[in-house]
């Protein structure tokens, strides 16, 4: 399943953490934007991943998109949107 995964995390040290965890599962798109690609298993292990290291202060949002929504990403002067597998079946 594609995931877009945003964060804002006021301590530079925690929300650099978090850029590291998720630098191993997705493609970074903006500074605290990144576009993930994956299954369920791996969603899980990012999500407890991220637990260990988030404050209450800390925000991250999961953004789901569906196969058909995917190709009506419009990217303006950025990286494309990386696709590895198929995703949600409608």
């Amino acid at each position: 399943m594609f995931i877009v995964v945003c964060y804002d995390i006021p301590s530079d040290r925690r929300r650099a953490k978090v850029g590291k965890i998720l630098e191993g599962f997705g493609a970074r798109v903006q500074k605290s934007v990144f576009e993930c690609d994956l299954n369920i298993k791996h969603l899980q292990k990012l999500k407890q991943k991220l637990a260990r290291v988030l404050k209450e202060e800390d925000s991250v949002r999961y953004y789901y998109l569906c196969a058909h929504c995917l190709p009506k990403t419009e990217v303006v002067n950025g990286p494309p949107v990386i696709q590895t597998q198929l995703y949600f079946a409608v």
